[in-house]
């Protein structure tokens, strides 16, 4: 708990020392009302220390195996679950670098930006043979999935480290001081900087990276120092105080990054066209 300017507590969220464990990513859109009524019994143990207190106290569920993925399921498939709750519906899957349709899947729901396992099952055999091939991005009016085998090549670098955030929101209410700058002239310009802490997606893995907040705070860019596996818009981001556990607060990736990207497909299909010297 620290203090606010007016005088009033201010309850702060920080990560579990067990980085596999840790559930900030979860609860970093929790107000101050809500942290203020919140307890974290076994927050300050290591997974294997709760595991040896279970056993001391011979609790019925010491040697339990941990949960993975979506436990609730249970031996349910993903897809069956997905498929009986949104049904099929089929589109193109098309390799993103020069436009060839390569294969069809049964809805854009299946797959995430990123993937990789499991791509293969909705591909032509022969383009299977050429992979591996990644999910670069969705297109939901057109039900278009955009693969590439060439993920690593410079043509993604943006797309993989540059995007925008939505809907952001603060632990303690505010922006961190360091994103802000006394600007009383030009409140368009109130805005710095800012190197922070980074989860992309629940795990043990943190990145870094340049936050930039726009116009009233609840929008910002972000620039990743390297390049992430998959950015899917609606995904949250959650920010960290660089080179500390506290937890600041989070914004969700902009359904704009995937707008960038086809916005831009174009041109960059046409420059593939254009190396190759195919006429179209």
């Amino acid at each position: 708990t620290t203090t606010s300017a007016v005088g009033r507590p201010k309850k702060r969220l920080f990560r579990a020392p067990d980085p596999v464990k840790d559930q900030s990513y979860f609860l970093c859109a929790l107000t101050q009302k809500q942290l203020a009524k919140v307890i974290f019994p076994i927050g300050n143990y290591q997974k294997s220390e709760v595991r040896e207190l279970a056993a001391h106290f011979q609790l019925p569920n010491r040697d339990r195996p941990d949960s993975q993925g979506l436990c609730f399921l249970g031996k349910v498939r993903f897809d069956a679950f997905l498929a009986s709750y949104l049904g099929n519906r089929p589109g193109d899957v098309v390799d993103a670098l020069d436009g060839e349709t390569i294969g069809r899947h049964n809805g854009l729901w299946y797959h995430t930006v990123g993937q990789r396992k499991g791509i293969g099952k909705v591909l032509n055999p022969l383009a299977t043979a050429r992979g591996p091939w990644y999910v670069v991005a969705k297109d939901q009016k057109r039900d278009i999935v955009y693969v590439s085998n060439r993920y690593e090549q410079e043509d993604f670098a943006r797309a993989r480290s540059e995007f925008e955030v939505e809907d952001v929101k603060w632990i303690s209410d505010e922006p961190p001081a360091a994103s802000c700058q006394s600007l009383a002239d030009e409140p368009e310009k109130r805005w710095k900087e800012v190197r922070v802490d980074m989860k992309i997606r629940h795990g043990p893995r943190i990145v870094q990276g340049i936050l930039l907040l726009k116009e009233d705070g609840s929008t910002g860019n972000i620039t990743l120092e390297k390049k992430d596996g998959g950015l899917a818009p609606g995904q949250y981001v959650v920010f960290y105080e660089l080179g500390t556990d506290e937890c600041l607060g989070a914004g969700v990736i902009s359904e704009k990054h995937w707008a960038q990207f086809l916005e831009n497909y174009d041109e960059l299909l046409a420059g593939k066209i254009e190396e190759s010297g195919v006429v179209a």
